[in-house]
């Protein structure tokens, strides 16, 4: 049996109580999410959720914490995600920037406002990061460590 493991980031971004979510087109749906997206083969975590929060937003991103790891299974796509979710501040786009294929619009939302929208958020992780940014788990990104591929192929001997 083959399980497929896909590796994403998310930016959770706060300011005044309401925070930065997409509004996408996914799977032929409307959904919101948090600025997140896909790890690329050689890309640290760090670089990647600073590159897909730019690329959906505009914005800048300054991760300073790591909120979590998150382990959701999603049947419908026989896929189990790893989501890894920073929390930091958003230095916002002087013009109006060129949004990746898909993004519809950014918002600022409150988490009541999300709530009222649950059934088009884009999986159960959304809702389940803003709780724990609320709840104030931060862990420090010195948490993560990331090995350059030529030293990890040599510590398993490729």
């Amino acid at each position: 049996m083959t399980q497929k493991l896909d590796v994403t980031v998310a930016a959770i971004i706060e300011a005044d109580d309401r925070f930065l979510v997409v509004e996408e087109k996914a799977g032929g749906e409307i959904v919101f999410n948090q600025p997140a997206g896909h790890l690329e083969p050689g890309e640290s975590l760090t670089a990647a959720v600073i590159r897909e929060t730019y690329e959906e937003t505009g914005f800048s991103f300054e991760p300073d914490s790591v909120l979590g790891l998150y382990l959701w299974h999603c049947d419908e796509a026989d896929t189990s995600f790893l989501r890894v979710a920073f929390c930091g501040n958003a230095v916002p786009p002087d013009a109006d920037p060129t949004l990746d294929e898909g993004i519809l619009a950014t918002h600022w939302l409150t988490r009541a406002q999300l709530i009222a929208r649950e059934a088009r958020l884009r999986s159960p992780l959304v809702l389940r990061c803003l709780d724990d940014y609320q709840a104030g788990i931060r862990h420090p990104i010195s948490m993560i460590s990331e090995l350059p591929a030529d030293k990890l192929m040599s510590l398993v001997g490729a």
